[in-house]
Parts: C-alpha cells; sequence; structure tokens
C-alpha cells in the first residue's frame, strides 16, 4: 500500500557529507587486485616512480660545475614532464566534468567512453588519484545502469586503490564504498553479505564516533565529525530500507528511528531528507499493524512536506492515504489520494499517478457496500 522515499532524496544525508568522488584523496598507491577497467583493454602504467622522487633524489648528489650542469638539464627535463602533467590531469579534469554532465543528462554511453579516455590518460600519466576518483565514477554509472556485477568489481578496485594508498578501513571514503557494495549485495539478494556489509559500515562508524567525540577542534573539526554523523544515518537508512523490504520491520524500525534523531539533531525537522525518514519511519509502524502510530509520524511528515513544498509531496501523500485506509478512514483516504494524485501529475511522475490509481481503485473496492 505504501511507497519508501527517497529515491532521489534517499542520498540526501551522504551528499550533505560531502564525499562525492574523494575529492580530498590523497595521492595513491595502486592496491593488490585491482581489475582493469571493463570492456576496454586496461592501460597501461606509465610515468615511472613520478617526478616528486626524481627531484628528491638530485639533491643527494656533489655541486662539481659538470654536475650542476647536468642536474639544469634534469631540471629543465623535470620541469617539461611537469608541464606535460599538468596539460594530462587538464584533459583528464575536463573529461571528467564532461562525463558527470552526461550522467546528468542520462546519456550513459557517452559518460562511460569519457571515462575511459580519462583512466587511459589517468595511468598513462601515472596519476593514481585520478585513477581512484576515475574508478569510482565509473562504479556509480554501473550501479545506475543496473550492471551490478560490474559495478561491484569496480568499487573494489577503488577501495583497493584507498587501502594501498594507506588510507584507514575505518575512514569515511572506504565506508561510503562498503556501503555500496551493500547494496550491490541487498539488490543481487545476497542476503548474508548484505546483513554484513551494512552491520560493518553502523558498528565501524559507531565506533569512530565514540573515540572522536572528544577530541578537540585542532584535531579533528566540527564539520568532519558531523560529516561522520550524516553517513551513520545514511547507513542506518539504507540498512532499514533492506529490512523492511526483507519482511524485518521491527528491525528497520529501530534503524529508523536512529537515522531519523540523527537528521532531525543536525538538519533539522524541515529538512527534506528528515521528511522522507519521517515518512519511512511510518511506514516501518504501518507494516506492523500499529496503524495509529504510523498516522502520527506520518501526519507530521505531510505537514513539513506541505510547509517546504517537498519534491516528493505526492509520495509523502500517498503514504498517508495508504495509512488511514487501514485505519478504516476511508472518505478522508480518498481526499488525500486525489490531492497526491493532482500532485503527481503536475511533477509528471507517471510511476506514482499509475500507483495513486490503483489504490484509489483498492480503496473503492474496500469502501463499497456489499451487494
Amino acid at each position: 500500500m505504501y511507497r519508501l522515499l527517497g529515491r532521489t532524496l534517499g542520498r540526501g544525508l551522504l551528499r550533505a557529507a560531502g564525499r562525492r568522488g574523494g575529492a580530498g584523496l590523497p595521492r595513491l598507491l595502486p592496491g593488490p587486485g585491482v581489475p582493469a577497467a571493463p570492456s576496454r583493454a586496461a592501460p597501461p602504467h606509465g610515468g615511472g616512480p613520478g617526478l616528486l622522487p626524481l627531484l628528491a633524489a638530485l639533491s643527494w648528489f656533489s655541486r662539481s660545475s659538470e654536475a650542476e650542469e647536468q642536474e639544469q638539464r634534469g631540471a629543465d627535463g623535470a620541469a617539461a614532464a611537469e608541464d606535460a602533467a599538468d596539460e594530462a590531469e587538464a584533459e583528464i579534469i575536463r573529461l571528467l566534468k564532461r562525463a558527470k554532465l552526461s550522467i546528468m543528462k542520462d546519456e550513459p554511453e557517452e559518460a562511460e567512453m569519457m571515462l575511459h579516455d580519462a583512466l587511459r590518460l589517468a595511468y598513462q600519466s601515472d596519476n593514481k588519484k585520478a585513477i581512484t576518483y576515475t574508478y569510482d565514477l565509473m562504479a556509480n554509472l554501473a550501479f545506475i545502469r543496473g550492471q551490478l556485477e560490474n559495478a561491484e568489481q569496480l568499487f573494489k578496485a577503488t577501495m583497493s586503490y584507498l587501502l594501498g594508498g594507506g588510507m584507514k578501513q575505518e575512514d569515511n571514503a572506504i565506508i561510503e564504498i562498503s556501503l555500496k557494495l551493500a547494496s550491490i549485495y541487498a539488490a543481487q539478494n545476497k542476503q548474508e553479505f548484505a546483513l554484513a556489509g551494512y552491520e560493518f559500515c553502523i558498528s565501524t562508524l559507531e565506533d569512530k564516533i565514540e573515540k572522536e567525540k572528544e577530541l578537540p577542534e585542532d584535531i579533528m573539526s566540527v564539520e568532519e565529525k558531523t560529516n561522520t554523523h550524516l553517513l551513520l544515518g545514511m547507513c542506518l537508512d539504507a540498512c532499514a530500507r533492506y529490512l523492511l523490504f526483507s519482511k524485518q520491520p521491527s528491525q528497520a524500525q529501530r534503524m529508523y528511528e536512529r537515522a531519523l534523531q540523527i537528521s532531525e539533531e543536525i538538519q533539522g525537522e524541515r529538512h527534506p531528507q528528515t521528511v522522507v525518514l519521517m515518512s519511512d519511519l511510518a511506514t516501518t509502524l504501518d507494516a506492523q499493524g500499529r496503524f495509529d502510530e504510523a498516522f502520527v509520524h506520518m501526519q507530521r511528515a505531510s505537514e513539513l512536506a506541505r510547509q517546504i513544498d517537498h519534491p516528493e509531496l505526492h509520495m509523502v501523500l500517498s503514504n498517508l492515504a495508504a495509512v488511514l485506509m487501514h485505519r478504516e478512514r476511508y472518505t478522508q483516504a480518498r481526499e488525500i489520494y486525489q490531492e497526491a494524485l493532482k500532485q503527481a501529475e503536475l511533477k509528471r511522475d507517471e510511476v506514482s499517478v499509475q500507483h495513486i490509481r490503483e489504490e484509489l481503485a483498492e480503496l473503492s473496492r474496500k469502501s463499497s457496500p456489499l451487494t
């Protein structure tokens, strides 16, 4: 009867945490077992040990006139190499920006071609940061396209580069990838792996938050602590969705309650993500037959959704109508469904329009007197 919200807002907590694409990643060393890019041959590694080790090594030689002349020639060559590296990096950035734009425009084939080109340049210039960033984008693209096995391998490749570069297992970037892998296993109905993945993300973040609670701002900023809390909220939300889908509403309820608390404390009651979580919590109560409790949460979610002109208002209203129907408030349910239908039509959300019409038909059958 009800529908989980957040097809677009479900990642809101994660977006708010500001970890997209590993923008702050250190320069990384390749990790073991990294697969080649799919569909094309893996580009060769290039660039040798890199510019900085070369320049550092030059400082160990004596300063004879001949050595100075040789060093100058080496410096000139290094400068030329640095210019070439800068040009390569600029081209990689351009390709990645174009790929992201193509993803936004729903042009996945175009985006994949540009990502492969970016990966080839990243390997040729031995830009480990660019390699990692590109793998992550390729993995996200495969995930969006439903290419789950491909996405799994690419996310593992990204994680391998990060861990190989010295990133710790409890780093938020690793947790984010682990969450994506858990979601892939959930989509593949690999329950054991999915639940293990969600548990790893949640328990690791809980331990991390506890350890960092008393750290002063000069060691860890308030923003960094907030990001970790938001990521925990996202993990709880994702796990709750899977538990509800797996017919475990009471366990999902506990997860949603914690995710909602985090969102309310950090982002406020009127934040769109808070409204989504409030509505989804109500669905878990509804699934347990606790219709009066579900109604309280769903009614508040609908009030807030109207106040802030929530982009998924029609879905919140549809869920509210479903709870009313379960409470046998048929007249009210019909009114709310009709309002939801108008909103869905304005949004041109054909999936929701069809769903609401089916619910109205079911409502008519339930509320019609027996003949």
